[in-house]
């Protein structure tokens, strides 16, 4: 994880971590405080309030509070996203994503981020491209969570968790002794997402137990024959 998050991040960078308090993005944001000391460069967290849960308000706390002791610069932003999905037409998911984003772009500038780092890891890679299957996609949709991307002009996502598991972040963070939260709705099987996660996946792996890792090499392998063929194109 180590070499591949300093591939991602380094020396002049300023780097402003999605920071839900959840398992994953605590992972990220812990790691990238110890090696923003080595490889200095700049970080802060950034939590984003949807209101949708009524736990929203004690996980904003608890996300301020946690880089309050880890002496983390932190940032909260509240959003509509009823409103949003009733202007966009869209569920609450997407409302949801599509407003998150747009406070990251918008506090990314303010800060004057260079990258916006995601606690995306393996797990979610594989979830990700059985649900573009389920829904139809076109190869690019097989290339599954891009390592990094565009945001906007100057600013670049990046995920250093993508190479690792979901089991390998909760170890990290039991070997830390480090706490976060749990978000009840990822046991809701009404979203597709959460039964690939607890139901396909787990069926999968009863025929070939390293299903997500063979997923996620898929992906890998296909971002980079469509990012050839883009730069092939415009030639």
């Amino acid at each position: 994880m180590r070499l591949f998050a300093s591939k991602l991040v380094g020396r002049g960078d300023a780097v402003l971590v999605g920071f839900s308090g959840g398992a994953d993005s605590v992972c990220l944001l812990h790691f990238l405080h110890y090696l923003a000391k080595e490889k200095h460069f700049r970080l802060a967290a950034l939590h984003v309030n949807h209101g949708l849960r009524s736990a929203a308000a004690a996980d904003e706390r608890f996300c301020k509070t946690w880089c309050a002791q880890q002496d983390i610069e932190f940032f909260s932003v509240k959003t509509n996203v009823k409103k949003t999905a009733r202007e966009f037409n869209l569920s609450p998911e997407h409302a949801a994503r599509k407003a998150r984003y747009e406070e990251f772009t918008k506090i990314a500038r303010r800060w004057g981020a260079t990258k916006l780092a995601l606690g995306h890891h393996l797990d979610d890679q594989a979830e990700t491209i059985l649900l573009n299957l389920l829904r139809g996609t076109k190869a690019k949709g097989l290339g599954g969570i891009p390592v990094r991307r565009v945001l906007a002009k100057g600013i670049e996502i990046v995920r250093p968790l993508l190479c690792v598991t979901r089991a390998e972040t909760e170890r990290y963070l039991i070997n830390n002794k480090l706490t976060h939260i749990t978000d009840e709705s990822n046991f809701d099987d009404a979203f597709t997402r959460n039964w690939v996660r607890a139901t396909l996946l787990p069926l999968l792996e009863t025929k070939q137990p390293q299903i997500r890792a063979h997923l996620s090499a898929m992906a890998q392998e296909i971002a980079v024959l469509c990012k050839a063929k883009k730069t092939g194109n415009r030639a």
